[in-house]
């Protein structure tokens, strides 16, 4: 993993020995972190593709981080209302 992350990246030694550490100690949490990001994306491009020039990018990650963690359906309800009220 080191000699990959050394070859396709920039990352320093110490954080690359820090980055395998937790992927090897915490799986989950990558995954997570990645169908999270995942998630976002994909509710931008539904915010952008409804909302045209309405949209702005500010206010939707304001949006996204106002109520903290949430599970992705919620995100999903959330992002659908905002969407709504800014198409009024």
């Amino acid at each position: 993993m080191l000699d990959y992350m050394f070859a396709n990246s920039s990352v320093s030694e110490p954080d690359a020995i820090a980055e395998a550490e937790r992927y090897i100690a915490w799986p989950g949490q990558a995954l997570a972190y990645k169908t999270g990001e995942l998630k976002i994306q994909e509710l931008r491009k539904r915010a952008e593709q409804k909302l045209g020039d309405k949209f702005d990018i500010r206010q939707f990650h304001a949006e996204v981080l106002k109520d903290g963690s949430v599970p992705l359906d919620v995100l999903d309800e959330k992002i659908n209302t905002w969407i709504a009220e800014k198409s009024k």
